[in-house]
């Protein structure tokens, strides 16, 4: 009886199938080229960025890189590192966390914030100060966007010409490209990060797409980033670019206080060279020469007062003289009658 009973099951199955088969269309032998290709479901692109900092960085740094923690679902995190750490232990952290990329916040005097962009293990890197550092919190902008959604990536025209700008734009591209169905990401676009080159340095903005039409609104946060150099390898290696138009900042505030210390010797000496070069005794003045200006009527007039003074001053003198005289003359005989 059991024998029976399977045989029924599989002939049974066997017309179920054929059923699902004669319903079934059958796909073309050929593609055309227009046509799409089927999505893939899976998620393929495995980029995952390690985002950390070295002890020493200052609170407005802090908030920048928390920032950027919300803008990348595909990120991990890791405690601060210590700076008696060589860089290459880097690399070590990465693979541990099974990371590609990395981004570390180093910080320098508490003033100074530099930014590391790697390819962990094989490179390249690159080392950036960041320079006009503009938080989220800072902005309180209007825009808003949704945690863990895809972002557009907009590059500037000049990335193209340059080599060293087209390997940092495939570098940030494999960094802030959040891979298709990442398992914390968004199925959409609703913001863009924009990279654009001015003054030989990469500014970065995030606007909302507000509409269809193109409409946008920044959501923040903003930075520009200054390179300083390009490294072969991940954290080290042969310098590949170094920027010559760099300067330190600390050298930049040196020849601020420079400046200033410049300004203060050169007032001192102007001011004695001016006491050197005075003369002691300046143009003898012609008080004859103003007679002609004006009215002629009036400067006679005033002429006339002052001779008349300087005479009643010259009387008044000779009299006093002459009193001066008889008194002493008068002193003399009342001695030598005594």
């Amino acid at each position: 009886m059991g024998k029976k009973n399977l045989k029924r099951k599989l002939k049974d199955d066997k017309e179920n199938v054929e059923t699902i088969n004669e319903n079934e269309v059958p796909l073309p032998a050929k593609r055309l080229s227009d046509e799409p290709s089927a999505k893939k479901t899976k998620w393929i692109n495995r980029q995952r960025v390690l985002v950390f900092a070295s002890r020493g960085i200052n609170h407005r740094d802090r908030h920048l890189m928390e920032d950027i923690k919300t803008l990348m679902p595909h990120h991990r995190t890791e405690a601060k590192m210590e700076r008696q750490k060589n860089l290459s232990v880097v690399t070590e952290i990465c693979e541990s966390k099974n990371c590609n990329k990395a981004i570390l916040f180093e910080g320098r005097r508490k003033r100074d914030l530099y930014m590391w962009f790697a390819n962990v293990p094989h490179g390249p890197s690159a080392k950036f100060l960041v320079e006009n550092v503009y938080t989220m919190g800072e902005l309180k902008l209007t825009g808003n966007c949704l945690k863990g959604s895809r972002p557009l990536l907009s590059f500037d025209e000049n990335f193209s010409i340059h080599p060293h700008f087209a390997l940092l734009k495939e570098l940030l591209t494999q960094i802030f490209g959040v891979p298709n169905y990442h398992p914390k990401s968004q199925p959409f676009f609703d913001h863009i990060f924009t990279f654009s080159i001015l003054d030989n340095r990469i500014w970065f903005r995030n606007f909302q797409i507000l509409t269809e039409d193109g409409g946008l609104a920044e959501i923040g946060p903003r930075f520009v980033l200054n390179p300083v150099k390009i490294f072969s390898s991940s954290f080290g290696g042969e310098t590949l670019w170094d920027n010559p138009f760099y300067i330190s900042p600390a050298k930049f505030r040196q020849t601020i206080s420079k400046k200033a210390g410049y300004k203060y010797m050169n007032r001192v000496e102007q001011k004695a060279t001016q006491q050197a070069n005075k003369p002691e005794v300046s143009y003898a003045l012609n008080p004859l020469d103003e007679i002609f200006k004006g009215d002629a009527m009036k400067k006679a007039e005033e002429i006339n007062k002052t001779e008349k003074e300087k005479k009643k001053v010259k009387s008044v003198a000779v009299g006093k003289t002459v009193r001066t005289k008889k008194s002493k003359t008068i002193i003399k005989k009342k001695k030598g009658k005594s």
